[in-house]
């Protein structure tokens, strides 16, 4: 599959839309994961969200080691299974360094299984933000629209990346 492929796949798993971009212009900043511990009720949930996930820094490196992303935003609830449908159709296509991060926290359990591992691990992946990326500099970077949400009734906007090579 050819790259120019990236953004059709990502529509054609689900999401509204999608680009491809440079994964070393992801914003990753050490304040986002604060906002997990005192701001989210996942916090400490799950192995995939903080204290459990990768820090900023080491995201950082992460996506320094990667050339190409798809960036892609979806409907509430379907970021991480567009993720893991996107990073298993590029990794049995060759790229085996198909990584996904959702959005939120987990939800495949009622209880997450700390010391046994995960009980789903080929659908388990960290979001955007338990990795430490700033979710609002980076969408608006690659020309999405994002705004913080001043009621529960308002319209959030979720998104996606999955790193490909």
């Amino acid at each position: 599959m050819k790259k120019e492929k990236f953004a059709e796949l990502a529509v054609q798993n689900g999401a509204l839309d999608a680009k491809i971009i440079d994964p070393r212009e992801v914003v990753t900043a050490s304040w986002v994961r604060i906002k997990c511990q005192f701001g989210c009720a996942g916090y400490n949930s799950s192995l995939v969200c903080p204290p459990f996930s990768s820090t900023p820094d080491a995201t950082r490196i992460m996506l320094n080691e990667y050339n190409t992303a798809i960036l892609f935003q979806s409907n509430q609830g379907d970021t991480k299974k567009i993720a893991v449908k996107i990073e298993l159709e590029l990794f049995l296509s060759g790229y085996y360094k198909a990584f996904g991060l959702g959005a939120g926290p987990c939800s495949l359990c009622r209880t997450c299984a700390f010391n046994e591992g995960c009980r789903h691990p080929d659908e388990a992946r960290p979001s955007m933000e338990a990795s430490g990326i700033d979710v609002f500099a980076t969408v608006r970077k690659f020309g999405f629209k994002i705004d913080t949400v001043k009621t529960v009734k308002d319209k959030a906007n979720y998104f996606g990346l999955v790193l490909v090579e």
